[in-house]
């Protein structure tokens, strides 16, 4: 391995990491200090208990139009024994749940000394990564915590809120102290990685798109990448002005007080819940190809994990960030776990704590540790069974294009003529919708049993030509796996929180690095939904949709049938059609396209030979969405 070393912004040597092979120094007899390399990674040799802890104000600004600029409130960890000797690089997890919801399966918060500066720091960041050589920073986003400003859902104040504080890191911003003193971050050498599960990764995910300097590397976790697709699905709206509920719920026990009345009426008036389109209040929003913010900005290397089961932040949000940041020429890494909005950190301590301790110490510490000559994307296809490849979704994946039958199957290429139809019901729950049987308010389609295990890996799409006698309709469509067998339950995102703890770092009297440990909740199930989707549908009469579900990778067993549901059920998004009419399909122009890895004879009755598909390659795929309650 050769020497890593730090540097400042200017690219001036401050001082060469300790490389120690076999516990023999390597270097001069008593070195300055500097972070030290045991094994290949940098080892916990600073004293956590004696790190300098502090709090600045970064200035950035009027974010809320009120006048005056805004302080961002900036808690940070650092070793004392680098202080004055090294410019050290920070892991930053950039927050607005530090004193609104907590952080974490353990939901803790931030706490602070008789001085005002932060005794306890949620998450094992800082207890695993200050001692190790690295700052760690913790921002309050603007509108929460002890910062100023309005939160407003992922738009400008909450992302040049965060920016500005890697700006300070590297030298291009102004922060105060507590007494109104400019401090400098003299002590960072300008290179920031920023981490973070839900609100906190969208964060990262929307820094990174501003392109801003110093900004090197962000780990995103069960992360929006366009809060359109986090908020609707093809129109249909999940629940009504959301972002200004979410952005008073995340305002709870802020230490400023900010009338934020002008900023939630705004968005109220601006958030589109009467069509559900995608308009300018959105394109502020999306981080992949918004009106302020774009994935061709994106300099930072990206490591994003997600639950392919999160019915929080849905697939869309990491998929469609992964094929465009490919687009784009980014490096990166993925994990998919079968568990729903679950920190890594929860269900795989082991594994995730390893894998990103060495791709902080590769992006940030700059050891050449070759995390990125390793296998990019790591995913579950079933409980605790690991897939490892260098592209997703699967490289042999291939559209399968099923048609739709009136004797309710459906098969490769055998078109049938027939229009079905079935009686709207909004009530209709999705357990009563995915049943097998016959139902007035469904239609239900299933495939033959499979001979052979298959694994369904990409985007599933449903061409539909749908006719409706009223002017705004909605479809609801779920692809099912059924047959029993052992699978991650959805119960609590399929996470069984445990009495025992581990510890992951070092402690201190307030701040322990101790967390309860976590396992999956495994069980026997007679069928799962595999994807969902929604299609809001405006205008009376005929018309061809094409209805995109949720991204998956999973393994459908030998002996099982995929069957697909196509209802008024609305679990999941607001009600737009509660009528009683009538949804007619015709089945002529109607299929399911299923991308499949795997024996393609596998579908009993008949040789199931698919089409191939170019655009299922790594790179392309669209998505789906859903759920919307504030998830910390």
């Amino acid at each position: 391995m050769r020497p890593a070393a730090f540097l400042t912004a200017s690219m001036g040597l401050i001082a060469p990491l300790l490389v120690v092979s076999g516990g023999v120094s390597q270097a001069a007899d008593d070195p300055p200090p500097a972070p030290t390399i045991v094994d290949g990674v940098t080892a916990p040799v600073f004293e956590y208990a004696d790190a300098i802890r502090e709090t600045v104000w970064v200035t950035a600004p009027d974010l809320d139009g009120d006048g005056a600029q805004e302080r961002i409130a900036t808690d940070i960890v650092r070793p004392r024994e680098l202080d004055g000797t090294a410019r050290i690089p920070v892991v930053m997890d950039a927050s607005p749940y530090y004193l609104s919801l907590g952080r974490g399966n353990d939901a803790e918060y931030k706490t602070y000394d008789a001085n005002g500066n932060p005794a306890k720091m949620p998450l094992f960041y800082d207890n695993y990564f200050v001692p190790r050589g690295y700052a760690f920073v913790a921002p309050d986003m603007a509108g929460t915590g002890r910062s100023t400003g309005c939160a407003d859902q992922g738009g400008r104040s909450d992302i040049e809120s965060i920016k500005v504080v890697v700006e300070w890191l590297n030298g291009n911003a102004v922060a105060r102290n507590a007494a109104g003193e400019v401090v400098e971050a003299t002590w960072s050498n300008g290179r920031t990685g920023m981490i973070g599960k839900s609100y906190d990764g969208t964060l990262a995910n929307g820094v990174a798109a501003t392109g801003v300097e110093g900004l090197e590397t962000i780990v995103p976790i069960s992360a929006i990448s366009s809060w359109y697709d986090y908020n609707r699905y093809q129109n249909a709206v999940k629940s009504t002005n959301y972002p200004s509920s979410l952005s008073t719920t995340i305002a709870q026990r802020r230490t400023v007080p900010t009338n934020c009345v002008a900023t939630n009426a705004f968005m109220n008036a601006n958030d589109g819940d009467e069509t559900g389109a995608y308009t300018d209040f959105w394109a502020e929003r999306d981080y992949r190809e918004g009106s302020f913010y774009d994935v061709s900005k994106v300099k930072a290397s990206v490591f994003i994990m997600h639950g392919l089961q999160d019915n929080n932040v849905r697939m869309r949000n990491a998929s469609t960030w992964w094929q465009d940041l490919g687009e784009a020429g980014v490096d990166r890494k993925m994990w998919l776990t079968r568990l729903g909005h679950v920190d890594p950190f929860d269900s795989d301590r082991d594994r995730w704590v390893d894998t990103l301790h060495r791709w902080f110490d590769h992006e940030l510490m700059q050891v050449d540790n070759g995390i990125l000559n390793e296998p990019a994307v790591d995913v579950e296809v079933a409980p605790d069974r690991w897939v490892q490849s260098d592209a997703w979704p699967s490289k042999g994946s291939r559209m399968m294009k099923l048609a739709l039958r009136s004797d309710g199957t459906m098969r490769l290429g055998t078109k049938d003529d027939t229009t079905l139809s079935y009686v709207n019901s909004a009530g209709l729950s999705e357990a009563n919708a995915v049943r097998i049987g016959a139902s007035p308010n469904k239609l239900q389609f299933l495939t033959g049993t499979t001979r052979s295990e298959v694994r369904i890996s990409g985007t599933p799409t449903v061409d539909l030509e749908v006719t409706q006698g009223r002017p705004v309709g909605q479809l609801s469509v779920q692809l099912v796996d059924y047959g029993a067998m052992d699978r991650v339950l959805t119960t609590n995102d399929g996470a069984l929180t445990l009495t025992t703890e581990s510890c992951w770092g070092a402690s201190t009297a307030v701040d322990d690095a101790c967390y309860r440990d976590v396992t999956r909740r495994v069980g026997p199930t007679e069928l799962q939904v595999l994807a969902r989707g929604w299609i809001r549908l405006d205008g009376e009469g005929t018309k061809n949709v094409t209805v995109e579900l949720q991204a998956n990778d999973v393994v459908v067993p030998a002996g099982h049938q995929l069957g697909l549901v196509i209802s008024g059920n609305r679990s999941g998004v607001t009600a737009i059609d509660t009528s009683a009419q009538t949804y007619s399909v015709n089945l002529a122009t109607s299929r399911l396209n299923l991308p499949i890895d795997g024996p393609m004879a596998s579908f009993a009755p008949g040789q199931i030979k698919p089409e191939k598909t170019a655009d299922l390659r790594e790179g392309t795929l669209p998505l789906l969405d859903e759920f919307i309650v504030p998830h910390p």
